[in-house]
């Protein structure tokens, strides 16, 4: 869980993970990305693993420090949910629960997406900007992959040990925004992906990474990421070949 100055959501998040239901199933770890205020403290304070980092690296990187932990701490599976009490800690024991179930062919999904916009979630506001964008990423994704992805840009995921170690390999992953064009580079690269209704609030306190004008930036400079990913993965195979030569347990 990357977080950013959450110390007044973080709280109450930490409250529900620390129920039975979840703390029986699953370990907690934040990333604490230099925030000015007492995200880490409060964190450390109730014996949580944090990793504080000593200058802002940004979402991205947050979670790529998960997933190196991940790798070093030998975890099967990931889940990767907001701090700011956005995504409801009750779809953790869901997104496993499909991480583990096969198939009619025997196989698991290797990434499970929570979303908003399936059948089966719950109505989420979203603003014109916002809808805009994640039309322009579901018609990239399609027309790239032939895959349907509803909420491209969901930061609620699940990652089993294939998915997370390559994303833990040097320049596999966005160390900035993350979204859309990790999946349009997983799918292309023969990654499982499977997406399931999730139910998520409204921040309530803070300003999120997307807020102001930063909405009509991170579209357009997502798009360019997209339409990137998928030259360097169809044209020039450049990250099948490396899939193959460092391989992923």
């Amino acid at each position: 869980m990357p977080a950013y100055n959450e110390g007044k959501n973080i709280g109450a998040l930490l409250d529900r993970l620390e129920q039975p239901d979840i703390a029986d199933i699953a370990d907690l770890l934040v990333m604490n990305d230099a925030s000015k205020d007492n995200t880490g403290a409060i964190v450390r304070d109730r014996n949580h693993a944090v990793i504080n980092h000593v200058f802002n690296l940004g979402y991205g990187s947050g979670l790529q420090v998960g997933y190196k932990y991940a790798v070093e701490k030998g975890y099967r599976y990931v889940i990767q949910m907001d701090a700011d009490g956005q995504h409801d800690a009750g779809n953790i024991k869901t997104i496993l629960e499909c991480l583990t179930t096969a198939d009619e062919h025997g196989k698991c999904p290797d990434i499970v997406l929570g979303s908003r916009f399936v059948e089966g979630s719950v109505g989420y506001p979203t603003s014109l900007v916002k809808k805009i964008a994640y039309t322009l990423f579901r018609i990239l994704i399609r027309l790239g992959t032939g895959k349907r992805i509803m909420d491209p840009t969901t930061g609620l995921q699940g990652l089993d040990r294939r998915a997370f170690s390559y994303y833990a390999q040097y320049n596999h992953f966005d160390d900035k925004y993350p979204d859309a064009n990790m999946l349009m580079q997983m799918l292309l690269l023969g990654f499982r992906v499977k997406e399931i209704p999730a139910l998520m609030h409204v921040r309530r306190e803070g300003v999120s990474m997307h807020s102001g004008l930063k909405p009509v930036v991170y579209m357009f400079r997502m798009m360019f990421s997209i339409i990137a990913v998928w030259i360097r993965i169809k044209l020039f195979h450049v990250d099948v070949e490396a899939m193959n030569e460092e391989g992923v347990s």
